[in-house]
């Protein structure tokens, strides 16, 4: 039971870019639980869509691409999202034999003999060549402090702990930040809440007509730029523009999304500015966004001094055995496809013996 199991390849998660990953190694001819494993700590299929709330149905789901190999077609958009992808990324496990194993949560990646890697999990331990690390975001929710955040007497919350716009019926809510999210709190809590006010430290920025390709490789060359650099990635979403659908019109219309600038402090029954001003809060709902989940990374001693891991596509440059899938440029659900395929091209040409380019 506690013997060190021996794989090429570990892939340390089942979200979209640890599927991709693991598919590009199907099609590579590497063979399910002989030459790699698939690793998630979820309880099942989903990544972290499953953890969504179920107002947030796949019709309203931003810019969701399929799977290599496989079409999500004929989805219902009032149906939600968790459900939806759910099933999908269940039937893409199956149809290709990815033999998921969860749930595994991993616990440290180590350096061990013969140039293998460790990878030690809630099922014992792992052996590894080479690594595809998806482990993505949702368990690093981010809670930026602020003044006399610890003596406010109402609730406050994480999008991961947000359950749906019901809850907060009768109540004043405080919704902090300006990516999706908060827009998309602000949307469907409004018509709940007793009142609601929308701070974030930038002004938001429309995205108006179609994205296209050119725009989107502008924005994910800026994403690369940072972690070429080491310095910790921001999202794909945050350089691209919130998109200015019919529902965000209207909002901007009606004044839900009328912008206040980041407030200065907390008091015990709101939020305050350095000129006095003073909105009375039952709710601060923190729509700020998640940082990389790479924790179990930390005995290798990756991180550069600005904080991030450098990494060239998807190859960490300091350890060429280590991918990082669903990482700065390749966070999003189109980029976590071709970076699946990039970093099994490179894992190939690792275990092979060969250079593998800069």
């Amino acid at each position: 039971m506690n013997a060190t199991r021996e794989v090429e390849v570990v892939v340390a998660g089942a979200g979209q870019a640890g599927l991709a990953g693991a598919y590009h190694l199907r099609r590579s001819g590497f063979e399910p639980d002989r030459d790699f494993v698939v690793l998630d700590h979820s309880p099942g299929p989903g990544g972290a869509w499953q953890y969504r709330w179920a107002s947030l149905t796949y019709g309203k789901v931003h810019g969701m691409h399929a799977l290599p190999g496989m079409e999500l077609t004929d989805a219902d958009p009032s149906r939600p999202s968790a459900d939806v992808i759910g099933e999908y990324f269940d039937r893409y496990e199956r149809a290709f034999d990815l033999r998921v194993r969860r749930p595994v949560g991993i616990r440290a990646v180590r350096e061990g003999d013969g140039g293998r890697l460790l990878v030690e999990t809630s099922d014992g331990t792992w052996s590894t060549r080479a690594l595809l690390n998806a482990t993505g975001t949702w368990d690093r929710p981010f809670w930026p402090r602020y003044p006399g955040q610890e003596v406010f007497r109402g609730r406050q919350l994480h999008t991961a702990q947000y359950a749906g716009p019901e809850e907060f019926a009768g109540q004043r809510v405080v919704v902090v930040g300006g990516g999706a999210s908060g827009t998309q709190h602000l949307l469907e809590i409004a018509p709940y809440a007793a009142a609601t006010t929308w701070v974030t430290r930038r002004p938001p920025v429309f995205r108006d007509g179609p994205f296209d390709q050119e725009a989107g490789r502008a924005a994910v060359a800026l994403v690369e730029e940072r972690v070429r650099r080491g310095l910790p990635p921001r999202s794909v979403v945050s350089v691209t523009g919130l998109p200015l659908n019919d529902a965000v019109r209207q909002g901007l219309a009606d004044g839900v999304l009328e912008r206040q600038p980041m407030f200065d402090r907390i008091t015990p029954d709101g939020v305050e500015w350095r000129d006095g001003r003073h909105v009375a809060a039952d709710v601060i709902l923190w729509a700020t966004g998640f940082r990389a989940a790479l924790d179990h990374l930390t005995p290798l001693r990756l991180r550069e001094p600005g904080g991030g891991i450098r990494v060239e596509g998807t190859r960490v440059v300091a350890d060429p055995r280590i991918h990082l899938l669903g990482y700065g440029p390749s966070a999003s659900t189109v980029g976590a496809n071709r970076a699946g395929r990039t970093a099994v091209r490179d894992i190939r040409r690792l275990l092979a013996g060969e250079p593998v380019a800069a």
